[in-house]
Protein backbone atom coordinates (compact mmCIF):
# COMPACT_ATOMS: atom_id res chain seq x y z
CA UNK A 1 0.00 0.00 0.00
CA UNK A 2 1.44 3.31 -1.09
CA UNK A 3 0.09 6.67 0.71
CA UNK A 4 -0.89 7.90 -2.25
CA UNK A 5 -3.51 4.60 -2.92
CA UNK A 6 -4.47 4.00 0.47
CA UNK A 7 -5.80 0.45 0.54
CA UNK A 8 -9.26 0.88 2.36
CA UNK A 9 -10.78 -1.88 4.18
CA UNK A 10 -14.64 -1.81 6.24
CA UNK A 11 -14.21 -1.24 9.57
CA UNK A 12 -14.25 -4.77 11.90
CA UNK A 13 -15.56 -4.28 15.66
CA UNK A 14 -11.84 -5.24 16.64
CA UNK A 15 -10.68 -1.41 15.84
CA UNK A 16 -13.10 0.21 18.05
CA UNK A 17 -10.02 0.70 20.34
CA UNK A 18 -7.79 2.00 17.67
CA UNK A 19 -10.65 4.49 16.47
CA UNK A 20 -11.22 5.94 19.84
CA UNK A 21 -7.47 6.48 19.93
CA UNK A 22 -6.73 8.04 16.81
CA UNK A 23 -10.01 10.43 17.73
CA UNK A 24 -8.51 11.20 20.85
CA UNK A 25 -5.02 11.92 19.08
CA UNK A 26 -6.86 13.89 16.46
CA UNK A 27 -9.38 15.50 18.10
CA UNK A 28 -8.77 15.48 21.92
CA UNK A 29 -11.08 15.85 24.52
CA UNK A 30 -13.39 18.60 23.41
CA UNK A 31 -14.65 16.49 20.54
CA UNK A 32 -17.10 15.49 22.84
CA UNK A 33 -18.85 19.15 23.00
CA UNK A 34 -19.14 19.39 19.25
CA UNK A 35 -22.73 19.40 17.72
CA UNK A 36 -21.78 16.53 15.39
CA UNK A 37 -20.74 14.58 18.20
CA UNK A 38 -24.01 15.10 19.99
CA UNK A 39 -25.77 13.69 16.58
CA UNK A 40 -23.80 10.20 16.90
CA UNK A 41 -24.24 10.08 20.78
CA UNK A 42 -25.89 7.27 21.65
CA UNK A 43 -26.33 6.20 17.94
CA UNK A 44 -24.34 3.48 16.53
CA UNK A 45 -22.28 4.00 13.44
CA UNK A 46 -23.32 1.95 10.42
CA UNK A 47 -20.60 -0.55 10.08
CA UNK A 48 -21.15 -0.90 6.54
CA UNK A 49 -20.37 2.68 5.64
CA UNK A 50 -17.30 2.61 8.24
CA UNK A 51 -13.91 2.58 6.51
CA UNK A 52 -10.32 2.67 7.65
CA UNK A 53 -7.01 2.76 6.37
CA UNK A 54 -3.49 0.73 7.72
CA UNK A 55 0.03 1.33 7.01
CA UNK A 56 2.32 -0.94 8.57
CA UNK A 57 -0.22 -3.11 10.57
CA UNK A 58 -1.18 0.09 12.12
CA UNK A 59 -4.75 2.27 11.60
CA UNK A 60 -3.51 5.70 10.32
CA UNK A 61 -6.78 6.85 9.26
CA UNK A 62 -10.85 6.21 9.81
CA UNK A 63 -14.20 7.78 8.68
CA UNK A 64 -17.52 6.69 10.04
CA UNK A 65 -21.10 7.73 8.49
CA UNK A 66 -24.05 7.36 11.08
CA UNK A 67 -27.53 7.37 10.37
CA UNK A 68 -29.09 11.21 10.77
CA UNK A 69 -32.58 12.15 9.47
CA UNK A 70 -33.10 15.84 8.19
CA UNK A 71 -36.83 17.00 8.85
CA UNK A 72 -38.14 13.31 7.42
CA UNK A 73 -35.06 12.80 5.02
CA UNK A 74 -33.32 10.11 5.66
CA UNK A 75 -29.22 10.80 5.47
CA UNK A 76 -26.08 10.09 7.10
CA UNK A 77 -23.72 11.91 9.41
CA UNK A 78 -19.94 11.94 7.82
CA UNK A 79 -17.35 11.98 10.40
CA UNK A 80 -15.40 11.86 12.52
CA UNK A 81 -13.40 11.78 9.51
CA UNK A 82 -9.74 11.50 11.32
CA UNK A 83 -5.83 10.97 9.94
CA UNK A 84 -3.36 10.49 12.26
CA UNK A 85 -1.05 13.13 12.08
CA UNK A 86 2.32 12.08 10.83
CA UNK A 87 0.03 10.96 7.83
CA UNK A 88 -1.96 14.02 7.23
CA UNK A 89 -1.40 15.95 3.80
CA UNK A 90 -0.97 12.55 1.89
CA UNK A 91 -4.64 11.83 0.60
CA UNK A 92 -5.72 9.69 2.46
CA UNK A 93 -8.53 11.40 4.26
CA UNK A 94 -10.22 12.77 1.20
CA UNK A 95 -10.06 8.58 -0.41
CA UNK A 96 -11.61 8.02 2.73
CA UNK A 97 -14.26 10.38 1.87
CA UNK A 98 -14.79 9.21 -1.62
CA UNK A 99 -15.09 5.75 -1.03
CA UNK A 100 -17.48 6.18 2.17
CA UNK A 101 -19.72 8.96 0.00
CA UNK A 102 -19.78 6.13 -3.20
CA UNK A 103 -20.72 3.19 -0.86
CA UNK A 104 -23.68 5.19 0.57
CA UNK A 105 -24.71 5.83 -2.95
CA UNK A 106 -24.08 2.07 -3.71
CA UNK A 107 -26.60 0.95 -1.34
CA UNK A 108 -28.97 4.31 -0.94
CA UNK A 109 -32.28 2.34 -2.99
CA UNK A 110 -31.73 -0.50 -0.15
CA UNK A 111 -30.86 1.80 2.58
CA UNK A 112 -33.00 4.90 2.10
CA UNK A 113 -30.52 7.34 3.01
CA UNK A 114 -30.82 10.29 0.10
CA UNK A 115 -28.06 12.33 1.34
CA UNK A 116 -24.79 12.89 3.62
CA UNK A 117 -24.08 15.88 6.20
CA UNK A 118 -21.21 17.09 7.74
CA UNK A 119 -19.68 20.46 9.64
CA UNK A 120 -16.49 20.70 7.85
CA UNK A 121 -14.57 23.31 5.38
CA UNK A 122 -16.01 24.00 1.59
CA UNK A 123 -12.40 24.22 0.23
CA UNK A 124 -11.23 20.81 1.83
CA UNK A 125 -14.92 19.14 1.27
CA UNK A 126 -16.38 20.94 -2.02
CA UNK A 127 -14.57 19.13 -4.42
CA UNK A 128 -15.42 16.16 -3.14
CA UNK A 129 -18.77 16.41 -3.83
CA UNK A 130 -20.39 18.47 -0.79
CA UNK A 131 -22.16 21.57 -1.48
CA UNK A 132 -22.77 24.27 1.35
CA UNK A 133 -26.47 23.66 2.93
CA UNK A 134 -29.02 26.33 2.53
CA UNK A 135 -28.73 29.68 5.28
CA UNK A 136 -31.35 28.76 8.10
CA UNK A 137 -32.60 25.55 6.12
CA UNK A 138 -31.07 23.35 8.88
CA UNK A 139 -31.89 23.18 12.87
CA UNK A 140 -28.93 21.10 14.91
CA UNK A 141 -28.94 20.29 18.45
CA UNK A 142 -26.12 22.74 19.09
CA UNK A 143 -24.29 25.44 17.56
CA UNK A 144 -22.33 25.34 14.23
CA UNK A 145 -21.49 27.65 11.85
CA UNK A 146 -23.99 27.86 8.98
CA UNK A 147 -21.10 28.32 6.10
CA UNK A 148 -19.14 24.76 7.64
CA UNK A 149 -22.93 22.48 7.20
CA UNK A 150 -22.15 20.97 3.59
CA UNK A 151 -23.93 18.21 1.65
CA UNK A 152 -24.15 15.55 -0.74
CA UNK A 153 -26.76 14.67 -2.08
CA UNK A 154 -27.01 10.48 -2.94
CA UNK A 155 -30.13 11.21 -4.85
CA UNK A 156 -30.28 14.05 -7.28
CA UNK A 157 -32.95 16.94 -5.46
CA UNK A 158 -32.21 15.45 -1.76
CA UNK A 159 -30.52 18.86 -0.71
CA UNK A 160 -33.71 20.90 -1.82
CA UNK A 161 -35.99 18.78 0.22
CA UNK A 162 -33.88 18.51 3.85
CA UNK A 163 -34.90 21.14 6.30
CA UNK A 164 -35.70 21.59 9.59
CA UNK A 165 -34.37 19.69 12.60
CA UNK A 166 -31.47 17.27 12.02
CA UNK A 167 -31.87 14.21 14.85
CA UNK A 168 -30.09 11.23 15.54
CA UNK A 169 -33.10 9.21 15.00
CA UNK A 170 -34.78 10.48 18.25
CA UNK A 171 -35.85 14.31 19.07
CA UNK A 172 -33.10 16.07 20.81
CA UNK A 173 -33.24 18.47 23.55
CA UNK A 174 -32.66 22.02 23.56
CA UNK A 175 -32.25 22.32 19.09
CA UNK A 176 -30.68 25.27 18.56
CA UNK A 177 -31.41 26.94 15.18
CA UNK A 178 -29.05 27.63 12.57
CA UNK A 179 -28.99 31.39 11.36
CA UNK A 180 -27.69 31.91 7.91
Amino acid sequence: MSIQSPQIELESPGDDADIEALHETAFGPGRFARTAFRLREGVPHDPALSFVVRRDGGLVGSVRLTPIDIGGVSGLLLGPLAVLPAFKNNGIGKALVRHSVAAARAGMAASGHRLVLLVGDEPYYGPLGFKRARPGALTLPGPVDPYRLLLAELQEGAADAAHGAVTSGRVLAGAAAVEG
